[in-house]
């Protein structure tokens, strides 16, 4: 079954390709189906298998030959192996399942906020709606609830996606002060929401600690290098995905007092 659920994750690596590339533009994710982004021509079925088909054909399209970027298998590859993870973590099939849906969520997310420092409502609302959905199946609620009725753990999601929320808008609201200009995006702070639903506050506050110091670490590197001058804007979502598919796998002891919650 782990190796089932990997073959899984590497067709859905391969659909979150389209989301990244389609879903920032307003395309259709349906139609037309796969092309090259160059000559335009269809990409056959025996040309779309996750990875294989780019290491057969070498990187290059099949009809002219044109560079296919090497994010696509590396992001087939990301979703493949995070889907053996989840699946090897978590006992519950159905529990499994949504997690690794929202990980392939979140990993377009990553992507697209780092390449338009936007993050769609459709995914980040569509993860929160769910999450909330999902909380009577929600293993990390049943643990902290013991034997609490559905309605206990979907109101415990509910108060997660609440304390996101609010950590995110005033992490937000206090870096605008300190800084003079923005310091999180309005799609951060939906993100951090439905964090919140899927992991509870505590979830939540990991999620925001862990990606704001792998962010500051990033950042601060690139300045070193020159690479990043100081106060340029830097995408926050690719950190905050990072950090909320950790969470699916584990729960940091970040979040006193959220823990008791």
């Amino acid at each position: 079954m782990e190796a089932m659920a990997a073959l899984a994750g590497l067709c859905l690596g391969s659909f979150i390709n389209v989301v990244i590339h389609r879903l920032p533009k307003g395309q259709s994710l349906w139609a037309p189906g796969s092309r090259c982004p160059r000559c335009r021509r269809s990409v056959a079925f025996y040309d779309n298998v996750p990875v294989l088909s780019y290491l057969l054909l070498a990187g290059r399209c099949r009809h002219c030959r044109g560079r296919i970027s090497l994010r696509y298998p590396f992001v087939e590859a990301l979703t493949g192996a995070l889907a053996w993870g989840l699946w090897r973590r978590w006992d519950d099939p159905l529990w499994a399942g949504l997690t690794i849906a929202a990980a392939c969520a979140l990993v377009a997310v990553a992507f697209i906020d780092w390449d338009t420092f936007l993050i769609p409502d459709e995914i980040s609302l569509g993860l929160l709606a769910v999450g909330l959905l999902a909380a009577p199946a929600n293993p990390y609620f049943a643990k902290a609830l013991g034997s609490g009725a559905w309605y206990a753990r979907m109101l415990y999601a509910l108060t997660g996606a609440a304390t996101g929320l609010a950590i995110c808008w005033v992490t937000a609201s206090v870096g605008e002060k300190l800084f003079k200009r923005e310091a999180l995006g309005g799609g951060d702070v939906k993100l951090l929401a439905a964090v919140g639903a899927w992991t509870g506050a505590l979830g939540a506050f990991d999620c925001m600690m862990v990606g704001a110091f792998a962010g500051s670490v990033y950042g601060l590197s690139r300045m070193a290098r020159g690479a990043l001058k100081r106060y340029e804007p830097m995408p926050f979502g690719p950190f905050l995905s990072a950090a909320a598919i950790f969470n699916f796998f584990r729960l940091l002891p970040f979040g006193f007092p959220f823990g008791a919650f």
